[in-house]
């Protein structure tokens, strides 16, 4: 029961999120859109070619995010094996391209350097997770390969609970910038710490499984 909770919890924050950021980005004006909005009120600031490499991180962004439930809940089986490497193909595809554009723009974050160094942090070890998980299943190490892979899905989902504590974060520091800042780590950090407890919390009940969701 707990399983299934957590399960529809996360189909339905990644594909609110990924339709929301669709939305904001892909049918409003550009100009009125999150983040360009808010650069677009710093004259000084060069709007290009940063939006273009904005929209190429939100892109692969929401692909991987929407790919990643599939992936980590599909019950696996020899007629779906195929589907899971091509899936998972893109999803690391998306990753690298996602993550490498957001170390660039990781140098003009909203909040300056603070903000900035989190979101160096978060697409580093991102892209770092992610290509781990692979080196695990060449080496046909399952159960590590799936653990990275969680790990990388809980950077992924740093999308979503970006999103779930900016307002919040903005209430409570009465300042968009300086609640941005703290968001830049709080998006990312206690993910990893609960996808660790769940990684050792699947472990220890499945010890002689070679995978941990699909046992």
């Amino acid at each position: 029961m707990r399983n299934k909770f957590l399960r529809a919890l996360v189909f339905l924050f990644s594909f609110a999120i990924a339709g929301y950021a669709v939305v904001q980005y892909g049918l409003l004006d550009a100009s009125k859109a999150g983040l360009v909005a808010f650069k677009l009120q710093k004259p000084d600031f060069q709007l290009t070619p940063w939006v273009y490499v904005l929209y190429i991180h939100i892109a692969t962004g929401i692909l991987a995010l929407l790919i990643g439930p599939f992936q980590i809940f599909m019950k696996q089986t020899k007629k779906r094996s195929l589907l899971h490497k091509r899936l998972g193909y893109v999803y690391v595809i998306s990753i690298t391209i996602s993550g490498i554009v957001g170390i660039y723009l990781s140098f003009f974050a909203t909040g300056g350097a603070a903000a900035g160094l989190g979101f160096l942090a978060l697409d580093v070890l991102w892209v770092a997770t992610t290509w781990t998980a692979i080196r695990k299943i060449i080496g046909k190490n399952v159960q590590a390969h799936q653990a990275w892979m969680l790990r990388s899905y809980a950077l992924t989902f740093a999308g979503v609970t970006l999103r779930l504590w900016l307002a919040p974060m903005a209430i409570l520091f009465g300042d968009f910038e300086a609640g941005y800042r703290v968001v830049a780590w709080l998006c990312w950090v206690p993910n990893l710490f609960i996808i660790e407890a769940i990684i050792r919390n699947l472990a220890s009940r499945t010890p002689q499984s070679p995978t941990l969701f699909n046992s």
